[in-house]
């Protein structure tokens, strides 16, 4: 599983997605699984295309998030059994008190068994770009 990803909509398409920037411009570079006229192989099952950003009718970022404790985390990372959290609260000592570890101002994180996780899922912000 990707924990953070974009997605990009394409001639009526979602594509997995990777920004691009190349000189002054910002392309955005579609992947699927299987040949299409366009793509290229850069692998076996892997096909790439890049377009220009102004080109795509949405771009999205995709993070993965989950509950727990009743509370809304966003997932870095599976290790052993167990995610990654990052603490979405904005509160410091609401943190400090689920045991989260301060990582840099404002950052709390922890391991946490996967089996105590509920709703894990993706989460999509729409970006604009101002192309």
């Amino acid at each position: 599983m990707s924990w953070h990803t974009y997605r990009a909509r394409w001639r009526g398409v979602d594509y997995p997605a990777s920004p691009d920037s190349s000189g002054f411009e910002l392309w955005m570079r579609l992947r699927r699984e299987e040949p299409s006229e366009g793509f290229t192989e850069v692998e076996p099952g892997c096909h790439v295309m890049t377009v220009p950003a102004d080109d795509c009718e949405a771009i999205w970022f995709v993070t993965t998030v989950c509950t727990w404790r009743g509370m809304e985390f966003q997932v870095h990372d599976e290790r052993d059994g167990k995610l990654l959290l990052e603490y979405l609260g904005g509160s410091a000592p609401e943190a400090v008190a689920l045991g989260m570890e301060r990582i840099e101002r404002g950052v709390y994180r922890r391991w946490v068994p996967r089996a105590q996780v509920d709703d894990l899922r993706e989460s999509s912000v729409p970006l604009t770009y101002p192309g």
